[in-house]
């Protein structure tokens, strides 16, 4: 599962990620990936990778960096600024895009995928 996570810096993206990761199970300590790239959880036989790519200045840096292995595994992938990636990522499952709406946020996504669908599926809403 690959999740996009777009907005403008403060918009809460982190923070989403935080409580996803809340959400399922994670206890201990959640930091955020700005400055080491990717931060990886173990949620009982789930791994999630949190990703933040802000630092990448050309696409090709997601290749330097030797995380394409890890897209292709069965993974929770949650990126935060994917378009720094560019065409390096692969397809987004779901696409989530924050933004500030007076005092508040505004949030839509959008299942890209079947498996984003599913996902979707079991939300409540």
């Amino acid at each position: 599962m690959v999740v996009f996570l777009s907005g403008e810096l403060g918009a809460g993206k982190t923070t989403l990620a935080r409580g996803i990761l809340r959400g399922l199970g994670h206890t201990g300590r959640i930091k955020s990936p700005s400055f080491t790239l990717v931060e990886v959880y173990k949620l009982s036989r789930l791994y999630l990778y949190h990703f933040d790519f802000y630092r990448f200045n050309n696409p090709m840096e997601l290749e330097d960096a030797g995380f394409r292995e890890i897209f292709d595994g069965e993974a929770v992938c949650l990126v935060e600024w994917p378009e720094k990636a560019g065409a390096a990522l692969p397809a987004a499952d779901l696409k989530i895009s924050i933004r500030a709406a007076g005092t508040g946020r505004r949030v839509e996504v959008i299942a890209a995928t079947e498996a984003g669908k599913a996902c979707l599926r079991h939300i409540p809403r």
